[in-house]
């Protein structure tokens, strides 16, 4: 029987060594554990006119589904680790998980340190055939990324999740594995090295994001754990304070849990997700009248004021 995949940054660094030592860029490959059918590998041409082979996870579905989920993952980006989610996805959601470029199964090798040369390479993520529309969800770093890609405004885009994001703040855990890290550089797996120079370099780009995010007109949703000694909830807060925005915005703590809201049970993670796609009144745009029946439907739902935008603050 195939090993359970291990949780949180300690274990998933230490399989970085497990994986570089076997030369495998999966620690546990998925293939083992799902059939293609219900979780599949598969690859793309990035954008931006970079010659990269950009790997990822997705659900085959017969026909397409009425919503796709993107999700762009933090550092170290391995996929892999969606792959419960993946696999408990309902029928009537397609979900694509990416290895972002510089990390597991996608191109380069090299580290890739400027968000906006990723998130051209990740926007063909974000087609869609006609009908579909799509949920973008960025995970830690990959939150800042994912922002900019909704910044460009794909047509059939109708929301953006920030999960656990990570801007520019380092909680007590991170700073000692990051300043444990580059004291080690040179000698670390290829992952764990493009991860700790991904972070390390982020607060000098957080102005891409800022403008981003003051660019949206589709909803923006942000997911934190209350207990995330990786990427501070301060820090999220701060941003959406600081940030003048145009869209809808809605501030989920969830209590207990950590950076890594994906570890836990994918139900979990799916009815977060679940909750973040527009409804047909929202789409319609008649905010008032959706967030009335949205605080029905979701009770932990709370008004905020801060302008310009309308937003909510949402508790569990």
């Amino acid at each position: 029987m195939a090993r359970k995949r291990p949780k949180g940054v300690l274990e998933l660094g230490w399989a970085c060594f497990e994986s570089a030592a076997a030369k495998r860029t999966e620690h546990l490959p998925v293939n083992l554990i799902y059939p293609e059918d219900v979780v599949k590998r598969i690859h793309f041409q990035a954008g931006g006119g970079n010659n990269w082979r950009i790997s990822a996870l997705t659900t085959p579905r017969e026909r397409p589904a009425p919503w796709k989920i993107v999700v762009v993952t933090g550092a170290p980006s391995w996929a892999e680790y969606w792959a419960d989610t993946l696999a408990a996805l309902p029928e009537h959601r397609e979900m694509i998980v990416v290895d972002r470029p510089g990390f597991a199964n996608s191109e380069p090798v090299e580290y890739v340190g400027d968000i906006r040369v990723q998130a051209e390479a990740l926007m063909p993520l974000l087609h869609a055939p006609p009908g579909q529309q799509v949920l973008l969800v960025g995970q830690s770093y990959g939150a800042a990324i994912a922002s900019l890609m909704a910044a460009a405004r794909p047509k059939r885009l109708q929301g953006l999740v920030l999960l656990s994001g990570f801007f520019g703040d380092t909680g007590p855990t991170a700073k000692w594995l990051i300043d444990l890290g580059a004291k080690v550089l040179p000698f670390i797996p290829r992952d764990l090295r493009n991860a700790i120079m991904e972070v390390s370099g982020q607060r000098d780009q957080l102005d891409h994001l800022r403008q981003a995010l003051s660019s949206l007109r589709v909803p923006i949703h942000l997911v934190h754990g209350e207990k995330d000694d990786f990427a501070p909830i301060e820090t999220a807060e701060r941003l959406i304070a600081e940030t003048p925005v145009q869209a809808p915005i809605r501030f989920r703590r969830v209590p207990d849990a950590n950076h890594f809201i994906n570890d836990g049970p994918p139900e979990d993670l799916i009815e977060i997700i679940e909750e973040c796609i527009p409804t047909e009144l929202e789409r319609m745009k008649l905010p008032g009248l959706a967030a009335w029946l949205q605080g029905l439907r979701m009770p932990w739902s709370k008004p905020m004021a801060v302008m310009p935008a309308p937003v909510l603050h949402a508790a569990e």
